[in-house]
């Protein structure tokens, strides 16, 4: 009977012993679970630029690969709009928020919202000013200015009128697009800029009456025309194409957009710059990540935004003309060759 009792005795300890085991596993792998499967928050300001649906499939399905699930909202530009998506964002407890601010100093509120929160806020394409982020994800904008004006130089040899269309007055993107143009054509003298204007929403038809406006006053005098993105350049192909001047003046814009890339090959557009979604999606996605586990960041600079110096991430841009069009566009997957191809010799 003593022997019963020790073997009795024996089981219930190891029994015990494997039910605790068991819990500490559960507990780990929950927790694993728990890490793998961060919630993200992003906010675009808009999907009605052609570029848009790229920037919320790359993140979206670069956040599945590491992991993460996300709640998307974009917000038609209105600014009382992405207030709600957000406090929609924060009502559904992401882990962290990625925004693209629809106006970069109406937004600090809503940083304000998530870290009442507790939810770090990276800016995504736009910096948010006066505000509490976390970090700014961004193309490199400066290196998109010099890499227009560097072409225009080129083909301008260096002299002649220009004309300079910029984005939404105080838009950080223009700002810095605008800033890399003008470090380089600053070093030629012979260069005059003519007409430098902002444009609301980046409007290709406001920028169509800018162009058509400075070859009124310069009596077709003109020579390049820089514009912060390419719908803004449509526009002044637009007004070159009724002057019968199309391909006589140097035009750039930005953002590889299909239109921009078939009037390239048809010689109405002399250039764009490719701004790669990919790697800025996927490098927010990483930040967010990052920022949400609480691990220390990565990043290239830091930018004052009037309330911090925030860590910021830039993401390259490549040049893109006639003569690469397959290399840049074609082959890395940002469009395909039938959509380029199809009616470039309309």
């Amino acid at each position: 009977m003593k022997k019963l009792s020790k073997t009795w005795v024996s089981f219930i300890l190891l029994a015990m012993v494997t039910f605790q085991l068991g819990c500490v596993k559960s507990k780990v792998e929950s927790t694993a679970s728990g890490q793998k499967k961060l919630k993200l928050g992003f906010i675009l300001a808009t999907m009605n630029e052609e570029r848009y649906t790229k920037d919320k499939n790359y993140f979206m399905e670069f956040a599945a690969s590491q992991g993460a699930d996300v709640e998307f909202a974009s917000c038609d530009g209105k600014v009382d709009l992405q207030t709600a998506k957000v406090e929609t964002l924060l009502s559904k407890k992401v882990d962290a928020i990625v925004i693209q601010p629809v106006n970069g100093e109406a937004a600090s509120s809503v940083v304000a919202l998530a870290k009442k929160d507790n939810v770090p806020v990276v800016a995504y394409d736009r910096i948010i000013k006066n505000a509490d982020i976390d970090a700014y994800v961004t193309q490199n904008s400066f290196q998109v200015g010099v890499l227009q004006a560097e072409s225009a130089v080129q083909a301008t040899h260096g002299k002649g009128n220009y004309v300079l269309l910029m984005g939404e007055s105080g838009h950080s993107v223009a700002d810095e697009i605008t800033r890399g143009v003008l470090s380089v054509l600053d070093k030629h003298p012979e260069i005059k800029v003519t007409v430098k204007q902002n444009h609301p929403n980046w409007s290709s038809a406001l920028a169509l009456a800018t162009v058509e406006n400075a070859l009124t006053k310069n009596k077709n005098n003109i020579q390049a025309v820089l514009a912060n993105n390419d719908g803004m350049a449509l526009g002044a192909v637009q007004a070159l194409d009724e002057q019968k001047l199309t391909g006589k003046v140097f035009v750039a814009g930005a953002d590889a957009d299909l239109t921009a890339i078939k009037d390239i090959l048809k010689g109405k557009q002399s250039m764009t710059v490719l701004k790669g979604i990919k790697p800025l999606a996927e490098e927010a996605v990483k930040v967010a990540i990052a920022l949400a586990k609480k691990e220390p960041l990565k990043f290239d600079e830091k930018k004052n935004n009037g309330v911090k110096e925030v860590p910021v991430i830039n993401t390259p841009v490549f040049k893109v003309t006639k003569d690469n069009v397959q290399t840049q566009v074609i082959d890395t997957g940002f469009h395909s060759k039938e959509s380029v191809f199809g009616d470039s010799k309309g």
